[in-house]
């Protein structure tokens, strides 16, 4: 096994960005951002291969387009701590002017953004097209998605599921965070999602489960196979089961804290269990 120790450093600094970034403006989105930490410190350190130079075109490179844009303190702590904007922005999240927004935008110009996020069931439709142009073009990189569980609830989502199977967009790999919880509640309360399995098959893609979907061993071994599925005629989904809050012991398992930020006390308390590896900004 290769060693990760540097990616859970990393995992711990990126928390620490995620609570201080939504705690400096008293709003954001916590739960979600914690939760798909170690997925998003992996795909980027580890798996994709990626210029932090940044050119919006992405030729010969492996691309990563956020749906869930709602997530964005875990977005844009992960891009910065790869080299795609100075760490200290992050100090400006959310405040006006900035070009860290609440939910990712591309007029602002922010680099490793590639389209606007936050209205929910888009993102795979644009990675969709955007693999069938690798493909054309002769480009073999890969294309990854991050979808949140409750965006399956968006109808435009198995239009593109079923789009991209019937068209063999085998260079795409989306990865859904099934974490059982969306704003009013847990997925099975406000709308149950059934077998996502047996759905994604059915639709035609081939599916990978990672049960341990906050540890970092587990999720670039499920990266690693998916990349090693892909290319034979299907598009690959990962169904990654985490833990909403993961990292911030009172805010784990519980819908309640998908967007609202802690007050100072609680911020101390997430910090105190979260180490500072790589320096705050």
């Amino acid at each position: 096994m290769a060693d990760t120790q540097h990616l859970k450093d990393l995992v711990s600094q990126v928390r620490r960005d995620i609570v201080r970034q939504v705690h400096a403006v008293s709003s954001g989105h916590p739960g979600g951002s914690l939760g798909c930490t170690e997925f998003l410190v992996t795909l980027y350190n580890e798996v994709m291969d990626h210029d932090p130079k940044f050119d919006m075109d992405g030729k010969n490179e492996d691309l990563f387009f956020l749906s869930n844009g709602h997530i964005s303190p875990v977005f844009y702590s992960v891009l910065a701590r790869a080299g795609y904007f100075p760490v200290a922005e992050l100090s400006t999240f959310r405040k006006l002017n900035t070009r860290l927004q609440g939910h990712p935008t591309t007029h602002e110009g922010l680099p490793g953004v590639r389209i606007a996020s936050g209205s929910l069931g888009q993102g795979m439709s644009v990675a969709i097209g955007t693999a069938q142009v690798k493909k054309l073009n002769g480009d073999s990189k890969m294309v990854y998605t991050l979808h949140g569980d409750g965006e399956l609830q968006e109808g435009q989502i198995w239009e593109a599921a079923m789009y991209a199977a019937a068209n063999k967009v085998d260079n795409l790999i989306s990865t859904i965070d099934v974490n059982g919880q969306q704003i009013d509640g847990s997925t099975e309360q406000v709308l149950a999602l059934g077998d996502l399995r047996n759905k994604f098959e059915a639709f035609g893609w081939d599916v990978i489960t990672v049960n341990k979907g906050n540890d970092v061993d587990a999720i670039l071994n499920g990266l690693h196979e998916a990349k090693e599925r892909s290319g034979k005629g299907k598009p690959v989904c990962i169904l990654l089961h985490t833990e909403m809050g993961n990292g911030v012991d009172f805010m784990m398992g519980s819908h309640a804290w998908h967007g609202i930020a802690p007050n100072d006390e609680q911020l101390a308390e997430a910090l105190s269990q979260n180490p500072e590896t790589l320096g705050d900004y």
